[in-house]
């Protein structure tokens, strides 16, 4: 852990990013404030670690299996044509996957995702609160 990184410091560098919306088997998931990409989330590890492979694999599973629930939370929740998933972590050195749903005739579609699109959609708090309530009823499905 430590206090260079926004995942492991949770403070108001995380909050102006993303939004909490609960803790799996060993991670948490976070709605990301920029909405270009309707319904797109953080799936993010709870410990620090820079790299999936230094993982134990036990903790790797646990790991995928946190993804492969958002994602298919966001698919029932939002209806995407397609999930993208993003681990880059050159700038953000905390293992993180984005869980991205795109839209065929949608912003990139046929294209990787962008990281931060340029029109930079933030929402209402009400529509922030109704996006984090319809992917929490799936995930607890």
């Amino acid at each position: 852990m430590t206090q260079a990184c926004i995942y492991c410091a949770q403070d108001e560098r995380i909050d102006k990013l993303m939004i909490e919306i609960c803790k799996l088997r060993v991670s948490t998931v976070y709605l990301f404030r920029e909405q270009t990409y309707p319904g797109r989330c953080i799936v993010a590890l709870n410990e620090h670690a820079r790299e999936f492979f230094h993982l134990p694999q036990d903790t790797q599973d646990a790991f995928m299996r946190d993804v492969a629930q958002t994602a298919s939370a966001i698919e029932r929740a939002f209806g995407p044509d397609k999930i993208n998933y993003g681990a880059f972590g050159d700038t953000m050195p905390h293992l993180h996957f984005h869980v991205v749903p795109k839209y065929e005739g949608g912003h990139a579609w046929g294209k990787m995702f962008e990281m931060n699109p340029a029109d930079n959609l933030q929402l209402s708090d009400e529509v922030y609160k109704e996006r984090i309530a319809a992917i929490l009823e799936q995930l607890q499905a």
